[in-house]
């Protein structure tokens, strides 16, 4: 079993580990800081430190899978093909160091986050999700148009607003009696735990009220990794809509070129 850490804390650059296997797949470690690709996010990058100070790069992270092909409770941190004359050093039982590519895992992040703020402006189903650390992706289950500068604008609006954003669960028997929390027709939040992980982003002022007395801007379950304020997602702009079918609108969200 690996500690999966960044469901708790997001912002852990590092932690030390104990090597647990080595294989085909990757590294296995007991606990680490690494997310591995899932729910439309890219898989974490980064470096395991070795005791005597040796940086084996690691390339990419994804669950591990069992012999039918279901996850299970590992997770496999796969070795840059520059690591290779580092790779036959490392040995089970080692302790390491596992240290994230924090520059990439910040902007996965603010794009994750900023997807959620979409979901606020687009109040529609996702039926499709893909976010990297350059550029992030939405399909909404929809017919009408959409506005890339009135979106645009939205986040900004939301960014603006510096919301918190909060993790918590709830149980999978509330999730099933609230089925509408789940936006996404293509991914299903993980359950087996007997709770299910859940992002909360604050809530604006109701009309002549005062700040956070409103509806939450976004309430909906997600395994990600998120910022902890929409102030942090600065600089997230639509650059691009396109019509993908007769019923799926994609939105494609950037960063916003430097000085705008």
């Amino acid at each position: 079993m690996t500690q999966d850490l960044f469901r708790h804390d997001a912002y852990l650059r590092e932690c030390a580990a104990t090597v647990l296997a080595i294989g085909d797949q990757g590294i296995v470690l007991d606990r680490t800081v690494f997310y591995p690709l899932g729910g439309g996010q890219a898989g974490d990058s980064g470096w395991l430190l070795l005791a005597d100070g040796t940086e084996l790069p690691i390339a990419d992270t994804r669950k591990a899978k069992d012999a039918e092909g279901r996850f299970t409770d590992q997770i496999w941190h796969q070795a840059a093909p520059q690591a290779a004359a580092v790779l036959p050093v490392l040995k089970v039982g080692d302790r390491v160091t596992a240290r994230v590519d924090w520059e990439r895992r910040h902007r996965l992040m603010r794009f994750h986050t900023a997807t959620h703020l979409l979901c606020h402006l687009v109040p529609q189903l996702v039926n499709g999700c893909s976010i990297t650390p350059d550029y992030a992706r939405l399909d909404f289950n929809m017919t009408d148009p959409l506005d890339k500068d009135a979106l645009s604008a939205g986040i900004a609006r939301l960014v603006a607003a510096a919301l918190p954003v909060t993790v918590a669960s709830i149980s999978d028997d509330e999730l099933d009696a609230n089925p509408a929390l789940v936006r996404s027709m293509s991914v299903q939040p993980p359950r087996g735990s007997g709770r299910v992980r859940t992002i909360s982003i604050g809530a604006l002022p109701a009309a002549g009220g005062q700040p956070g007395d409103g509806p939450k801007v976004d309430y909906q379950p997600c395994g990600g990794t998120h910022v902890a304020n929409t102030s942090e997602i600065a600089g997230v702009v639509v650059t691009r809509i396109e019509k993908k079918s007769a019923t799926t609108r994609r939105v494609v969200l950037g960063f916003a070129p430097a000085g705008t």
